[in-house]
């Protein structure tokens, strides 16, 4: 894997495809997507033989000057593929979360005055035809019981972060719809996150094959995405 020292990683869209991709090709992508984006500094410098670079500088003018926090990003270290294996060997799921929550006072009035529109509910069915889904299609994906998620299909109840999360990656759906259903709900993709890493990484290059997704997924121990396991084939 080579992950450049000296600039962030950029990436061609030519450059990533869903179908035919060797093991080794797209886990090495997230690794580099990962080391250009992850952003918990107090992880980050936590992890052994990490170089803390020198922020602050002295700038042209005679003043001392800071450079942008992002310098301390794993993709600027001399040996990021080190660092970032060291990273993963402690790494857990701690982001479990249950599928739902119910909705708290200020939402209920805010839906009481104003109506449902912009919310969950209201884009759901939009975002999901975006993609060839049903509410019940993609409720099938989920491992949400069937009742619960109905209530959540009618705003009846609020999904969490995890559930929105899983059905963006069993429906493969448009990064912009994935977004606004976060958004719906209070949520946005956080860089100190290593599951919203990686789940974006898996949006944006569209990598939607079970097998690839479930391999980015485990390759970070990201465990707690209620994804409904594959139903095995019938002869």
């Amino acid at each position: 894997m080579s992950i450049s020292t000296h600039k962030t990683v950029a990436f061609s869209a030519k450059e990533w495809y869903n179908i035919g991709m060797e093991t080794s090709n797209y886990i090495r992508g997230l690794d580099e997507y990962f080391c250009a984006q992850f952003s918990d500094y107090v992880r980050i410098s936590a992890i052994e033989g990490y170089v803390m670079p020198d922020v602050l500088y002295v700038a042209r003018d005679g003043n001392i000057a800071r450079r942008d926090s992002a310098c301390m990003r794993l993709n600027f270290q001399k040996d990021p593929e080190e660092l970032l294996s060291r990273f993963k060997a402690g790494l857990a799921d701690c982001d479990f979360t249950f599928s739902f929550r119910f909705p708290k006072l200020k939402e209920r009035l805010h839906t009481l005055f104003h109506g449902k529109k912009g919310s969950f509910c209201v884009l759901l069915p939009a975002a999901l035809a975006r993609c060839n889904e049903t509410v019940e299609s993609a409720g099938r994906k989920l491992s949400v019981e069937p009742r619960f998620w109905q209530q959540i299909a009618n705003g009846k109840l609020y999904p969490e972060k995890n559930t929105i999360l899983a059905l963006a990656l069993v429906t493969r759906m448009q990064e912009g719809d994935a977004l606004a259903l976060l958004e719906s709900c209070g949520f946005t993709l956080d860089h100190t996150s290593v599951r919203d890493i990686v789940v974006e990484y898996l949006i944006v290059r569209k990598i939607f094959n079970p097998e690839m997704r479930d391999a980015c997924l485990r390759e970070y121990k990201i465990e707690n995405l209620p994804i409904a396991e594959a139903l095995p084939h019938t002869v």
